[in-house]
């Protein structure tokens, strides 16, 4: 499975290079359906724990704020998404704001996690800031918050 979610990082980036020389090329519609798919990749990725997938998706600058409030850098994120067993992540109820080179993704997300050999659930939102730099989309900022109090250990 680690694979597929590694193919379709490629396509999706083999794709966003096509825009060459900058995202404008491309209509805010195609924009749009580009950064679901990267959402979704995303998802993937931390599923499978395909860190090579979420590095290619995040900005080396990537701030990252935690639903429980912890601020994390890029690194900080990968060996979270490394230490946790997410078994199943889902986005839903997706956004998506095109300012130029810049995007604002806001949406829904559940995952279960396995915690102590039980499964855990968590649901919130989160908004996520995408910049096309270097001729592909990588998320720069992503924040989550809590709608729903977690179940299980």
């Amino acid at each position: 499975m680690r694979l597929c979610v590694q193919k379709l990082i490629g396509f999706l980036w083999v794709s966003t290079m096509a825009a060459v020389p900058f995202a404008q090329n491309e209509s805010e519609a195609e924009t749009r359906t580009k950064l679901l798919a990267l959402q979704h990749a995303w998802n993937q990725a931390e599923q499978f724990d395909d860190l090579k997938a979420l590095d290619s998706l995040l900005d080396n600058d990537l701030i990252y704020v935690d639903s429980d409030g912890t601020l994390m850098t890029k690194a900080d994120f990968l060996i979270l998404v490394e230490s946790r067993h997410v078994q199943a992540a889902v986005s839903d109820s997706m956004t998506v704001q095109v300012f130029d080179d810049t995007a604002v993704v806001n949406g829904t997300y559940r995952t279960k996690e396995l915690r102590n050999g039980k499964v855990a659930t968590r649901t919130g939102r989160f908004t996520n800031t995408w910049m096309y730099k270097r001729s592909h989309w990588v998320c720069i900022a992503a924040q989550a918050t809590p709608i729903s109090h977690e179940t299980g250990p």
